[in-house]
């Protein structure tokens, strides 16, 4: 009976509830101004008795948070906006005939619509909430532009908000600035609203279609350049040393994110002091022990960008004996896991692109060891009483990984003793090929980055990497990935497809010639450049079969595409596949007997175009390849344009292509194979003799010795 009466129950209360909500919303719309007041400020009394079930109760609850009129759960929330109370709460907030409390009311009572979830704060945009409360921020009243900025401050930190949107009247960051004085709530909230509000990112899609088109494109300045011109530094610096705590960190976490990956904001802030002490200084202050845990992380965020915009040198003692050990101890088991993930990921931050601050890292607090509990959890429980536990664990799960392999990553960058290290920490190997498989792809392409690191290391490729068949995995998520994942995946397998690397063999058994020719045509420039430089590593001293599986794979075709791409790295690397595919006689001649005619045609090209130095080399190299030939080089000796091309390069005023040049010549005259006559006298001929006469007598050491040799096999 109970299940059959609990259907019509709910029924009824969700009937009352929506009446309640009603007679409510109604009351805004009374023509006497004073009851709509009252509407607003407590029109929802009736709601909480009937919701709370005793008339003390809800009037415990409303002198509680008199003016949030209506508190109560999500749901009662959402049935307040379904019947329309946002519309007319918006009228009655831009009414100037409205008494500015009915005003400050009707955003109070916005604010707590938005503090719902996501769809509320949907709903709210739909109205055009941000373009109403902006405007309110222009009248005198103080309680007025608080409650505003609250509401703004409110809807700007949900995710389902474009940042753009606070950026589409030029005027509002300047009038948003002049607000700072007014208040610490002005102060907290404004600055709250900037970090929140401050992406790298040029343009957000911002997927309303009834918001306006925001003045930001995408060769507009970007949130950090606005804010830094409209001069944010300069009106939050005083900020961080405000008597109240909530005003200091949010000034500090503003500058957190105005100074990530900014130079220029990183380079105004190392100079600028508030009452007499740099801010490097008062950031160090809020790196002591003694400070609130959020304020030393977030401190240490900005030492950390501060440092790696270079405005910091890295061995500066703010970095090394006060920003790592800080960060440092945000990694051990005593911090929350929250605390643990962002410490983790700044201090991998820190030290990702310097050897000295990896090392240092690496021997403090036993970091290496220290990691290997971020993958720990969600901890074992068995009793009941430990389900939140269980449910904050796996919450966090993931990000704890993440942030692990984030570090690992940057640890091993460089050092060889490092690597060793993390891969002989427990069960650190089977930990990344998991990681390479997680639902999560975050984790997997942390997991990647940290492969990638590790796979820098010779004896780990010839060891770990092939104990644990580390390339499964890796041609697996090769296969179906985001470009993201793909891109550090693809240069991790151009290491694991060295001369020296034992999987290198069973990479090319599971067609990995096939994933990477067709990585070579990606519209995403480091795919491209990926997959061209797996190929070119693949064809080193390899048998001729797969040498011509590369060429059958790439085509013709895409081969000059490559030739002719606009990046200099991807034609150096395809340069780099032509050399390893001319190497030896017998595969030089095969080669150039099939495709001779297209390759001739290509270094021609390269040689006449407008190219750099080292691609001229590098293209000489490949003709001093073909000239060393039995068969191919013919191709070279037939082709006049070819050989005076070389001649030009022998007298050139670079002495690297005069050398490479030079390779050539000897590869073509030398006197121990057949026709070396016949060539001799042609060069002798073409004025090459002269040339190697006049080089004998320079003063680079390497150009006269090959000189000398190549004069001698016309004596011989």
């Amino acid at each position: 009976m109970a299940c059959v009466l609990e259907a019509p129950l709910r029924m009824s209360v969700l009937s009352e509830v929506t009446a309640s909500s009603r007679h409510y919303v109604d009351r805004l719309f009374d023509l006497d101004p004073q009851k709509v007041l009252q509407g607003v400020m407590y029109g929802s009394l009736k709601q909480l008795t009937f919701l709370f079930g005793r008339l003390s109760l809800a009037r415990k609850l409303m002198t509680r948070d008199m003016k949030n009129a209506v508190i109560g759960n999500n749901k009662q929330k959402a049935n307040l906006i379904v019947l329309g109370a946002v519309p007319r709460l918006l009228y009655l907030l831009q009414q100037e005939t409205s008494s500015t409390e009915l005003r400050t009311e009707c955003a109070v009572v916005l604010g707590s619509l938005a503090m719902g979830t996501e769809n509320n704060v949907k709903s709210l945009l739909d109205c055009h909430i941000i373009p109403a409360l902006l405007q309110g921020l222009l009248l005198p009243d103080l309680k007025f532009i608080e409650a505003c900025l609250r509401c703004l401050r409110t809807i700007f930190i949900s995710p389902v908000t474009p940042e753009d949107l606070l950026y589409t009247d030029a005027t509002v960051i300047s009038h948003l600035m002049a607000l700072l004085s007014r208040s610490r709530y002005t102060q907290e909230y404004i600055c709250q609203i900037f970090s929140h509000c401050c992406k790298l990112q040029h343009w957000h899609s911002c997927g309303f279609k009834s918001l306006p088109q925001p003045l930001l494109c995408a060769n507009g300045p970007d949130h950090q350049t606005i804010l830094f011109n409209h001069g944010a530094v300069q009106n939050i610096a005083h900020l961080l040393v405000s008597t109240s705590y909530k005003v200091r960190m949010q000034a500090l976490k503003c500058f957190s994110v105005l100074a990530f990956e900014n130079p220029q904001v990183s380079m105004t802030l190392v100079n600028v002091s508030v009452d007499g002490e740099l801010l490097p200084q008062i950031f160090v202050k809020m790196l002591q022990r003694d400070k609130p845990i959020e304020m030393q992380l977030t401190s240490a965020k900005c030492l950390t960008s501060m440092c790696r915009a270079g405005a910091i040198r890295t061995d500066d003692s703010c970095i090394v004996l006060k920003t790592l050990p800080c960060l440092v101890r945000m990694c051990s088991k005593e911090r929350l896991l929250e605390e643990r993930v962002e410490g983790a990921e700044t201090l991998a931050y820190l030290i990702e692109t310097d050897v000295e601050l990896q090392r240092i890292a690496s021997i403090t607090d036993h970091l290496i060891v220290m990691l290997a509990d971020y993958f720990k959890y969600p901890s074992s429980v068995s009793a009941i009483t430990d389900i939140k536990r269980l449910d904050h664990d796996l919450k966090h799960a993931h990000e704890l990984r993440q942030a692990a392999f984030k570090l690992y990553a940057s640890l091993g960058a460089n050092d060889e003793d490092i690597r060793k290290k993390i891969i002989e920490t427990e069960n650190m190997m089977d930990r990344i090929v998991n990681g390479l498989s997680e639902s999560s792809i975050k984790v997997r392409l942390a997991a990647v980055r940290c492969l990638h690191s590790l796979s820098r290391s010779v004896q780990q490729l010839r060891t770990s990497f092939q104990d644990h068949a580390v390339w499964k995995p890796l041609m697996k998520v090769l296969q179906n990935a985001p470009n993201e994942i793909l891109v550090v995946a693809s240069s991790t397998l151009c290491n694991l497809l060295l001369e020296f690397s034992p999987s290198k063999e069973p990479i090319l058994e599971s067609g990995a010639i096939e994933l990477l020719c067709s990585l070579t045509q990606s519209e995403n420039l480091a795919l491209r450049v990926n997959g061209i430089w797996a190929l070119m590593n693949m064809a080193f001293q390899a048998e001729q079969k797969i040498k011509s599986d590369i060429l059958r794979g790439l085509s013709t075709e895409q081969l000059f595409q490559l030739l002719s791409d606009s990046d200099v790295n991807v034609l150096m690397k395809t340069l780099g596949l032509l050399r390893n595919l001319l190497s030896t006689r017998p595969h030089i001649d095969h080669i150039m007997s099939t495709h001779g005619k297209q390759i001739m045609q290509a270094v021609t090209l390269i040689l006449e175009g407008e190219h750099n130095i080292e691609v001229k080399e590098q293209t000489l190299c490949i003709l001093a390849n073909i000239a060393d030939g039995t068969t191919a080089k013919e191709l070279i000796m037939t082709n006049d344009d070819i050989l005076q091309k070389i001649k030009y390069y022998m007298s050139h005023s670079n002495a690297k292509l005069q050398l490479a040049a030079m390779f050539c010549i000897s590869n073509l005259i030398w006197n121990e194979e057949e026709g070396s006559q016949e060539r001799q006298d042609k060069l002798r001929d073409m004025g090459i003799v002269d040339i190697l006469h006049k080089l004998s007598q320079s003063s680079d050491p390497n150009l006269c010795d090959k000189a000398k040799t190549a004069l001698q096999q016309y004596l011989a």
